[in-house]
């Protein structure tokens, strides 16, 4: 695909057959990371306060934008299935396809499954643009296009290092940080909204600010947010193990900051990590996870774990495992190794059987729920404040505390959106069953 170029295939007359005075119903439907996320929040945004009715969830729209993701076979399959399932249930829908997948497949394979127009990574912040220039919008602008109890606030996206299995710099190119000023702005308006907790995301946080004249950086644009606003609770979607120093893990004595930090490990082994082109040793990111847990003993550190690199020998594993188990994390995401074209993991000799790879990757989930288990022990019968965001079942809500734990209370009154005191009495499925406290609202 051309950088920046849109694809119109089919020019669809349905959507304008709609009542002249009824609003437009847009579905954003989201796969992939956190910042596919914060730009979804964006377009959301701008629909709602053009007037649309917006919806993260599938079913009859008048149009639909689909934000994709392509790190792996499977985050493909799952975009192909968005698109199907946006033309059956919406078959009369405007359909905008964006996000890695729309980057890394051609317009015209996309269009096959059901798109009206494709839209690359480099022009995404335009869908919501691209959408009401085709379809008019006659609602009147609503309040809020927040779809989540969080915010989701991009502050930098692409990445200058070119992991060997990674088809990123690729699809969302080199790194390129969003200024300050900005994201104070965008921090601002997500806790007008009334959102609780704000989630800082990208590519490679540590990597904010080497692209700006004003010569920012990570630390300094979290002390600029916690001084220069008052949203509730703010978190980290995730770092690199160099990224970890002192002055960075001091701003957690501001309570606001949520005792979670997301470290993606890939491989365990010293071996695996050079052939993966990482840029630390198994050593080092050992160091990192030791020096968070030390500073901050309730935190939750999770990780990310890619088995079945190419070469990656039955000793390789046990590294991994290994080192998993010494540094505690409180969840594992785990990832078969999937070839990307055009990676240089992809043309590796030594690719590893796909039987050698479920093996390891079941191994790897039961390694994660012991560690799960280990993780959630240390805090039963402790009182978490839990930001809740749904109603599960009848006069029970669930939300997540700062540290990273799936919380279940009762209460007749609505929970949504609120932060409150929980006793965490038991343990249910990978998180707690709890006891409100008295609704005074935690801070």
């Amino acid at each position: 695909m051309i950088e920046g170029v849109t694809t119109e295939v089919v020019a669809r007359e349905d959507v304008a057959r709609r009542p002249p005075s009824a609003p437009l119903s847009v579905a954003i439907l989201t796969n992939g990371c956190k910042l596919n996320q914060a730009e979804s929040e964006a377009m959301a945004l701008e629909l709602a306060t053009a007037g649309c009715v917006v919806t993260d969830r599938a079913g009859p729209a008048d149009a639909v934008v689909i934000n994709t993701c392509a790190v792996t076979h499977v985050a493909e399959r799952k975009a192909r299935h968005l698109v199907r399932l946006a033309r059956r249930l919406s078959p009369r829908a405007r359909i905008i396809v964006t996000g890695c997948y729309a980057e890394a497949a051609t317009p015209a394979v996309v269009c096959e499954l059901g798109a009206d127009v494709v839209l690359s990574n480099g022009v995404k912040q335009r869908a919501a643009t691209i959408l009401l220039q085709n379809i008019a919008c006659h609602g009147a602008p609503v309040p809020s296009g927040r779809l989540r109890t969080r915010s989701f606030v991009k502050i930098q996206e692409g990445c200058n290092d070119v992991c060997a299995f990674c088809i990123v710099p690729q699809t969302r190119g080199r790194e390129r940080s969003v200024p300050t000023v900005e994201v104070l702005h965008r921090v601002g308006r997500a806790q007008a909204d009334g959102v609780r907790e704000v989630v800082l995301t990208g590519t490679q946080l540590g990597a904010y600010g080497r692209d700006l004249e004003e010569g920012a950086n990570l630390v300094g644009l979290m002390e600029r947010v916690l001084r220069e606003t008052s949203v509730p609770r703010i978190r980290l979607s995730s770092v690199q193990p160099q990224d970890v120093t002192p002055a960075l893990l001091g701003l957690w004595g501001d309570p606001r900051l949520c005792r979670h930090l997301h470290v993606a490990l890939q491989g365990g082994s010293d071996a695996v990590l050079s052939r993966m082109r990482r840029r630390y040793t198994a050593r080092e990111f050992a160091d990192a996870v030791d020096l968070i847990q030390r500073h901050l003993p309730d935190v939750a550190v999770t990780t990310d774990v890619l088995v079945g690199f190419p070469g990656e020998t039955d000793d390789d594993f046990a590294a991994t495992q290994r080192l998993c188990r010494e540094a505690g994390f409180a969840a594992l995401h785990v990832f078969p190794f999937s070839a990307r074209p055009g990676t240089l993991a992809a043309r590796m000799p030594d690719q590893v059987s796909a039987a050698t790879k479920r093996a390891r990757v079941r191994e790897m989930l039961t390694l994660g729920d012991e560690l799960r288990g280990r993780f959630l022990a240390r805090f039963e019968g402790s009182v978490a404040n839990v930001l809740f965001e749904r109603k599960v079942r009848e006069n029970a809500w669930e939300g997540l505390s700062g540290n990273y734990i799936r919380v279940v209370a009762r209460c007749e009154e609505s929970l949504e959106n609120r932060i409150a005191a929980v006793r965490l009495d038991r343990r249910e499925g990978r998180g707690f069953r709890g006891t409100l406290q008295p609704l005074t609202e935690a801070s």
